[in-house]
Formats: structure tokens, sequence, C-alpha cells
């Protein structure tokens, strides 16, 4: 401890299959890390491999820290509880109260996505821009909204999830849409999102193949991945344009799995500008910097400046 506070912050990113934490430094600096497979549809062990991993990080940086853990949905700024978490077995439970209970401290919480654009925002891919879309496109599908280094979270606690609204200006093959697990069709998570890519394949050619395979395939002069791929660019450019008439981001940071097939950053500039609603549609959009540690190092980055 310095002048009465942590030296060090604690990041938890809580994903549907893994956990990953570090301790960080005010600086930025990652002092100690530790990843662990997170348990599924059992709540109070999820809560117990919370408590784990910060005894864990503790050991290593050798302090004790502040505590910020991104997660799946939101809590509810109304009931306290979790909300609309694709990790259903939080869903309706006092998962912040719970945790803060079990570790005996104050525990920041937000969701995933909303740590990872603020990690890209603060001294990511991102770094000094006044406004910031961070774009998940992952396992799901969701956003984050940062101005001026400051989330936007909203009265919800939903501000940035646009993965659950529907496909802008859908073509009639596209509507309704496939169901998502929200109980709704046609949500941006069903056709964007790394099993939205796939299903979208497996409809077209009857092929059962990763992402990762659709890529390379298309990469070697496969038609019929190609034409996958380009589907996925063309309904990922509606949905951003749309949030771009909405929000405006100075940039747009792309995150999780997908963000690392290069050419959407070559084509989704040119497809989103004639949909926004703008003389000249420039569009600043960029990979992360952080890469898959932006969620943890956005989660810690919660406590704020100490």
């Amino acid at each position: 401890m310095t002048d009465g506070r942590p030296r060090v912050r604690l990041g938890i990113d809580l994903g549907g299959t893994k956990i990953a934490g570090i301790a960080m430094e005010p600086g930025g600096t990652v002092i100690a890390e530790h990843r662990m497979a997170a348990p599924r549809h059992n709540y109070a062990a999820t809560v117990e491999a919370i408590g784990e991993m910060v005894a864990r990080l503790e050991r290593g940086a050798g302090a004790q820290g502040t505590v910020g853990i991104g997660m799946p949905g939101s809590i509810s700024p109304v009931t306290g509880l979790a909300q609309n978490a694709n990790s259903t077995w939080l869903n309706g439970r006092a998962f912040a109260r719970d945790v803060e209970a079990d570790l005996g401290r104050p525990v920041r919480l937000a969701n995933d996505a909303n740590c990872f654009a603020l990690s890209e925002a603060v001294d990511g891919a991102a770094a000094g821009a006044a406004s910031v879309f961070g774009v998940i496109l992952g396992t799901g599908c969701g956003g984050g909204l940062v101005v001026n280094g400051q989330l936007i979270d909203g009265p919800h606690g939903i501000g940035g999830e646009w993965g659950h609204n529907p496909l802008p200006w859908a073509a009639s093959d596209e509507h309704p849409g496939p169901r998502c697990w929200c109980g709704r069709h046609g949500c941006m998570e069903t056709w964007v999102s790394g099993p939205g890519l796939e299903a979208d394949h497996a409809r077209a050619t009857g092929a059962t193949l990763t992402s990762e395979e659709i890529a390379a395939r298309a990469g070697q002069g496969d038609a019929q991945a190609g034409a996958s791929l380009e589907r996925h660019a063309s309904r990922l450019a509606r949905g951003l344009a749309h949030v771009v008439n909405i929000f405006d981001p100075h940039v747009i940071v792309l995150g999780g799995g997908l963000s690392q097939l290069s050419h959407l950053y070559r084509v989704l500039p040119g497809r989103m500008a004639p949909l926004i609603f703008a003389e000249h549609g420039h569009i600043d959009l960029r990979p992360p910097r952080w890469g898959d540690a932006s969620g943890v190092r956005g989660a810690a980055r919660l406590w704020g400046k100490p």
C-alpha cells in the first residue's frame, strides 16, 4: 500500500468457458496473471472461482488490490441482479452482492464488452479519441461506449448493447432471421458472432466448419467460404452503420476472435459509408491493441485513477 491506496488493480474477465485475471499497476504494467476454467451452469461455483482467482492474483502480486470484473450481461441498476447474460445461470442472481460478501470488500462490475472498450480507449488502439465504440465479435456480439475516457452505461445498464438489436436493412431472405438465445429472432448476434458466421455457412452449404476454417478456405479461393465471408461483412457493415447513425463515434475498435479477420478492416469502411447519414461517411476502424487481454485490463480500470 502507498498513502492508504492499493498499488495494484485486479481485473477479472468472466467468460462462459474460462476466467482470466491480472494484477496491474496503475500505469498499466501487469505484474501477475492467471487463467482457469469457468464453472458452467453452477452459480455457487462461479462465485467461489472468483474468490480463488483474487487470492491467486494477490499472492502473485504480493499485495491486495481493488477488484474489477468484466461479466457477460450486466447488473441491473434497479434490482441489483444480473441481467442479459448468455451465461444464463447468472441471471436473476445477486452476483455483485454475493461476490462482495465472499471477498469481504467492494467490487466493481461491468459488461465484458464495456471493459474491452474502456481498455482500448484508455491506452489501447483508440487512446486519445474523444469517443469510442468497442465491438466484441466472438462467441457472442456486444459493444461498449466510451466518451472522454468514461463508460456510457445508461439507466438500464445496457449502453452499447447492439448485439440484441435486429439486423438493419434486412433482405427478404434474412427475415425473421435465426432464433437468438434471448428469445427473439434476427438479433445481430445471430448473424455476426463466430457461431453466427458458422451457422450461416452451414445453412448455405451444408458443411459444418469453424470460423477459422471458413476464413482459411476463403483465403485459398474456396468460393462458398468466400461468399459466407461476403454475407458476414455485409451484415456487419449494416449493423455498425446503424450504430454510427446513432452514436457517431470517432473510432470503432473490433475485438473478439473475428477481429482477427484482416479483410474486415479493408472492406467495412467502404460498405458502411453509403449507409451513414452524412455527406462524408469516413470511418476510423481499428484492430485492438491488447487483443484478448483487453477485457481484463478494462476490468482492472473500472476503479479509475488511484
